[in-house]
């Protein structure tokens, strides 16, 4: 997603908030991690988990002012929100279940206390809501508000194995969990000045600020796909590097994924004058889950958005034709439209 341009926090003639301050706050707010897991959390040099049998996995992730959101689009709670889920689909992706947290927060020099007070509330809720305690981090200052969340998750059936990027196989189906596209149409909606509406409005401005990793479908995913990743940066690039780890060819097919987006979506999208077609193929944050797997043992959460065959590339077929897709979103890069309609070319 096109990285907004950072804007001074409303409210900046506060006071600094201090480290020491901040720590209070979580310590108020957070308290000691609870759990059948933790043995030692906040307040401790390190974090402590109990010993467990089963195959656990790790991932990291950021937020940042300037980046991600800006201070006027999006309040301190749904910074929580977004930080956490945007962390925590990574274990969606693998079929992997969160198990605890650990964050690191960068103060900005207009962060106060009543929105640091805010944020860590809402990190508590988020926090429960998934069962998945945060047990420890640390605390810094820094030119701008940031959050880089760790994620352990656990692999239960350890047996079924975890879902991964390089399974996909030539005859399986192309599936999509979730939207597309919504948390792209939100942040339109915010750089054209839109901070609150109805219906569509409502539906993306939410898609942006407040996204939910599909923890539930990704361990409903489990023997059942092939292959699977979560779709933070856009379907075309995401497509591509499925191909590229599966060594196969991805073809999506536009009037498939097209029809997933809902008609009132699509003529907001219009009317902010974008195709609705590109925006489910550019739009990314939105952390849909992209998978792939034989039609046999498709979940009923699943839809078929295209195929994998023999070759290698992504593709879009829309309008009787067919283009191989190529770039796509990366933070500190411009976004590019999509490629130009064209015979495919040979593996």
């Amino acid at each position: 997603m096109k990285q907004p341009t950072s804007r001074p926090r409303p409210g900046s003639a506060r006071a600094r908030l201090s480290e020491a301050e901040a720590l209070e706050i979580l310590k108020k707010t957070l308290g000691r991690a609870r759990g059948r897991d933790v043995v030692a959390g906040i307040g401790d040099d390190t974090a402590i988990l109990a010993p467990s049998p089963e195959a656990h996995c790790w991932t990291v992730d950021s937020c940042e002012e300037g980046a991600h959101f800006l201070p006027d689009w999006i309040n301190p709670e749904e910074i929580a929100h977004k930080s956490i889920h945007g962390c925590v689909s990574d274990l969606a992706a693998m079929g992997a279940k969160p198990r605890a947290l650990l964050c690191h927060v960068t103060l900005g020099p207009t962060t106060d206390a009543e929105f640091f007070e805010r944020f860590s509330r809402g990190q508590a809720r988020v926090a429960r809501a998934l069962s998945c305690p945060i047990i420890g981090g640390n605390l810094s200052h820094g030119p701008r508000f940031s959050v880089v969340t760790t994620a352990l998750g656990r692999l239960e059936r350890a047996s079924a194995g975890a879902l991964t990027r390089s399974g996909a196989r030539a005859g399986d189906e192309l599936w999509l969990v979730g939207a597309v596209g919504l948390a792209r149409l939100g942040y339109l909606l915010l750089s054209s000045g839109v901070r609150r509406g109805s219906g569509a409005t409502a539906l993306a401005l939410r898609a942006f600020r407040t996204p939910n990793a599909l923890v539930r479908e990704g361990l409903g995913l489990r023997g059942r796909a092939s292959a699977c990743m979560d779709v933070s940066d856009g379907l075309r690039r995401d497509a591509q590097t499925l191909s590229r780890e599966s060594r196969v060819r991805i073809v999506i097919e536009g009037e498939r994924l097209l029809e997933l987006v809902p008609r009132s979506v699509r003529a907001l999208g219009e009317k902010l004058g974008h195709d609705p077609l590109q925006l489910a193929v550019d739009g990314g944050e939105d952390y849909a889950l992209l998978a792939t797997g034989p039609a046999n043992l498709r979940p009923k959460f699943a839809s078929v958005i295209g195929r994998v065959e023999r070759g290698r590339g992504a593709y879009l077929e829309a309008l009787g034709k067919s283009a191989r897709l190529s770039g796509g979103f990366q933070h500190g890069e411009a976004r590019e439209p999509l490629a130009r309609l064209g015979p495919p070319k040979s593996p």
